[in-house]
C-alpha cells in the first residue's frame, strides 16, 4: 500500500475510481473518498489544512492517475521523489565523546571565566559532573584524585582544582539512579499495612 494508514479499502475504493469512465460521477466519488479518509483519520482534522492533505494523499495513493475537479492544485509526483537534505548532524566527533558534547561545551566556557571564584565554582561542578559520568561505566576504581587528573586531561590543563578536593561521594551518585531509586522503593515498608496489622492484633488483646 502506497500509504497504509488508510488502510487496504480505501486503497480498493481509489483504484474503483479510476475505472469510473464519467467525470462528474467520478469527481462525486472523491469527494466521498476523501470524507471517509477523513473519518479514519480524525487527527488529521487538527490542522488547517487538513483538507488539502487528504486530497494530495489520495492522488498519491491513486498514483497521480486520477482525473478529476480536485478543490486543489494536484501534487507534482516529482515532489514525492525528493530527497530531504542531511540535517547535517553527527559529523562533529567530540575529542572525549563519552563524557558528550554539552560537558565540553560547560568546560570552554569555563575556560573563559575571569572572575576567580566564580571559576572555581564552575569547575568544581564540572569536575563532580565528570565524577557522575565516570560512574556510569565505571564503580570500581573511581576516586577523587582520578577525576581531578581526568578534569585537567580534558581540559587541556585549563581548569584544576587543589589535591584535597571534596567531590560528590560515589554512593550518593549511585543512589540516584532510576534503577536503585525504584530498588530503594521496594525495599520501603508499607506502613499503612504494617499500622492496620498492629491496630488488629491491639484488638485481638
Amino acid at each position: 500500500m502506497v500509504i497504509p494508514e488508510y488502510g487496504r479499502n480505501i486503497q480498493t475504493m481509489i483504484e474503483h475510481l479510476l475505472t469510473i469512465e464519467d467525470r462528474e460521477q467520478r469527481t462525486g466519488a472523491a469527494h466521498f473518498v476523501v470524507s471517509v479518509m477523513a473519518q479514519m483519520n480524525p487527527q488529521v482534522k487538527e490542522t488547517d489544512d487538513y483538507l488539502h492533505k487528504l486530497w494530495d494523499h489520495l492522488h498519491i495513493i491513486a498514483d497521480y492517475k486520477l482525473d478529476v475537479d480536485s478543490p486543489f492544485e494536484i501534487p507534482a509526483n516529482e515532489i514525492q521523489n525528493i530527497k530531504p537534505k542531511h540535517p547535517g548532524y553527527g559529523q562533529k566527533k567530540p575529542k572525549f565523546g563519552h563524557y558528550g558534547h554539552y560537558l565540553m561545551e560547560m568546560i570552554d566556557v569555563a575556560k573563559t571565566i575571569e572572575d576567580a571564584e566564580e571559576k572555581k565554582a564552575i569547575t568544581l561542578a564540572i569536575a563532580n559532573q565528570l565524577k557522575k559520568d565516570y560512574l556510569n561505566w565505571n564503580r570500581e576504581t573511581v576516586n577523587d584524585p582520578i577525576i581531578l587528573a581526568e578534569l585537567e586531561r580534558v581540559s587541556d590543563g585549563a581548569l584544576s582544582l587543589p589535591e584535597n578536593t571534596k567531590l560528590v561521594s560515589p554512593s550518593e551518585v549511585i543512589g540516584k539512579t532510576p534503577a536503585n531509586q525504584a530498588a530503594n522503593k521496594k525495599k520501603k515498608p508499607n506502613k499503612k499495612k504494617d499500622n492496620f496489622k498492629s491496630r488488629g492484633n491491639s484488638n485481638r488483646r
